[in-house]
C-alpha cells in the first residue's frame, strides 16, 4: 500500500508539474537509482562521442553526411541530436565532435559487420550504444530466428573486439526497451525481457555504464501518462520519448 501511494503521489505531482518537469525529474529519478552512473565527467578538447545502433538512433539520419561531425542532418531527429546539442552548448570550447552511425534495422550481428567502418576508424573516447529490439521484432516477424544465446556471444564479441581496439573508450550500453502498445504483444515476453537481462550481464562484463531506458519508460508510465505517448508503436520514441531518453543518458553518464 505504501508503494501504491507513493506511485500515487508521483503520478499526481510530476503530471501537474507538466512535461518537461516531468522529463527532468523521471531522468533524475533514474540517474540516482543506476550504481553504474557518473558524476559530472571531464570531457576533454577533442573528445569524439559516437552513438550506434539501429533505427531508434539512426532517426532519418543522412547516412552520407556521418563523417561530419557535429552536423545536424548527419545526427538524425532523435536523442543523438539532442545530446549532442545540449553538450555542444555547454561545452562551446572544447571542440567535442558527435557522430551517429546508427542504422534502421540492425541487429547484433549487423553491427559486427561493419564495426570497423561505423565505429572502430571513428576512434571513439565515448561510445553508446543500443541494440536488441529488432533481434526479437524481426525473430516475431518471422525475418530473423537469432536466439537469445546468439544475441549474447554476439554482443559480448562486439564489446571484446571493441575494448581490444580502443582500450581507453568509455563505454556506454544502453538498456532495448518496449512498451505494450502498437506493435509490442504479449508474446515478445518473456523472450525480451531475457535480452534485456543479457544486455546488463555483457555490460556489466565489459565495465560499461549502463543506461535504464526500459525502466525509463515504465517509471514515465507510472507516473500517470500513456505508453503510447512515448512509443507510438511500442518501440519508437515520440519527441517526448527521444527528449526523456536524451535527459536520462546525460545525467547516467555525466556529460
Amino acid at each position: 500500500m505504501a508503494d501504491l501511494n507513493r506511485r500515487q503521489l508521483l503520478a499526481s505531482g510530476v503530471i501537474a508539474a507538466g512535461t518537461v518537469t516531468l522529463i527532468n525529474q523521471i531522468a533524475g529519478q533514474v540517474a540516482a537509482s543506476e550504481p553504474t552512473a557518473q558524476p559530472a565527467s571531464r570531457l576533454n578538447k577533442g573528445d569524439v562521442i559516437l552513438f550506434q545502433g539501429d533505427s531508434i538512433t539512426d532517426c532519418h539520419r543522412n547516412k552520407g553526411r556521418q563523417k561530419q561531425a557535429n552536423d545536424g542532418r548527419a545526427l538524425g531527429d532523435g536523442y543523438p541530436f539532442s545530446i549532442a546539442g545540449d553538450v555542444l552548448l555547454a561545452n562551446p570550447n572544447l571542440g567535442l565532435k558527435f557522430h551517429n552511425t546508427g542504422i534502421s534495422g540492425n541487429r547484433v550481428p549487423s553491427l559486427q559487420a561493419r564495426w570497423q567502418k561505423d565505429c572502430l576508424d571513428f576512434k571513439p573516447n565515448i561510445l553508446s550504444i543500443l541494440v536488441g529490439v529488432n533481434d526479437i521484432w524481426h525473430k516475431m516477424d518471422g525475418k530473423y530466428d537469432g536466439t537469445v544465446e546468439i544475441y549474447r556471444t554476439g554482443f559480448t564479441e562486439l564489446l571484446e573486439e571493441t575494448k581490444s581496439a580502443l582500450p581507453e573508450t568509455k563505454l556506454v550500453i544502453c538498456e532495448p526497451f518496449a512498451l505494450r502498445v502498437g506493435a509490442v504483444k504479449d508474446d515478445w515476453y518473456p523472450e525480451f525481457d531475457e535480452r534485456r537481462a543479457v544486455a546488463k550481464e555483457v555490460c556489466d562484463a565489459a565495465g560499461a555504464t549502463w543506461v535504464p531506458f526500459q525502466k525509463m519508460f515504465d517509471d514515465a508510465v507510472a507516473a500517470g501518462t500513456q505508453p503510447k505517448y512515448w512509443l507510438g508503436d511500442g518501440v519508437h520514441p515520440s519527441v517526448a520519448g527521444h527528449s526523456l531518453m536524451a535527459a536520462t543518458w546525460r545525467k547516467v553518464v555525466g556529460i
